[in-house]
């Protein structure tokens, strides 16, 4: 393993532009070009191919193309959760999605942190944070997590909402940035 992939795998600084990480995501560009394909329906073709890209699938689990990620291999899904058109999930750390979440149209779960140093920002320096989303999570349409955050079970996320912090278990959160304003 280069010392890129390392770093990233390790949650350091690292530089995305490296031959190793491309092979990876020219993997990822195929998956995902065959998973979005118009044409007739072949669900058991469609669930081949996902279960190919992703980590890992539960059983039941339904994901509506199209649906773009950067690698895939980090992001998890548990049993019949649901994710509706247009997710962007950019996975250069894992993303965990437990059993029975829905994930609205739109959805953006997001990973990687760029640099605020201007000059290391220009030469491409990123890192990731994982972002774990419980069991029962609603994520209402055009939803982001940002890096690095955790949503606990049985939370509602209203549409359009930028989550930048953890959210508890059993809360509806709306807004941007996504404050919790009751219990459920």
């Amino acid at each position: 393993m280069g010392e890129n992939k390392r770093r990233m795998l390790a949650g350091e600084w690292y530089v995305p532009d490296d031959p190793e990480l491309a092979e990876d995501t020219a993997r990822r560009v195929e998956l995902c070009a065959a998973y979005n394909a118009p044409g007739p329906a072949d669900p058991a073709g469609r669930d081949a191919v996902l279960r190919r890209l992703l980590g890992s699938v539960g059983e039941g689990v339904r994901i509506r193309a199209p649906f773009h990620c950067d690698f895939g291999y980090h992001i998890r899904i548990g049993a019949g959760t649901f994710v509706n058109f247009g997710a962007v999930f950019l996975d250069a750390a894992p993303i965990t999605i437990g059993a029975d979440a829905q994930i609205g149209p739109g959805v953006q779960i997001l990973t990687p942190v760029h640099e605020l140093d201007a000059g290391r920002r220009r030469a491409g320096w990123e890192k990731a944070v994982p972002v774990t989303v419980g069991d029962n999570v609603w994520l209402g349409g055009g939803v982001i997590v940002c890096p690095g955050v955790t949503i606990g079970d049985d939370t509602v996320v209203g549409a359009g909402a930028v989550v930048t912090r953890d959210l508890p278990a059993g809360v509806l959160a709306v807004g941007n940035p996504a404050r919790v304003v009751r219990a459920l």
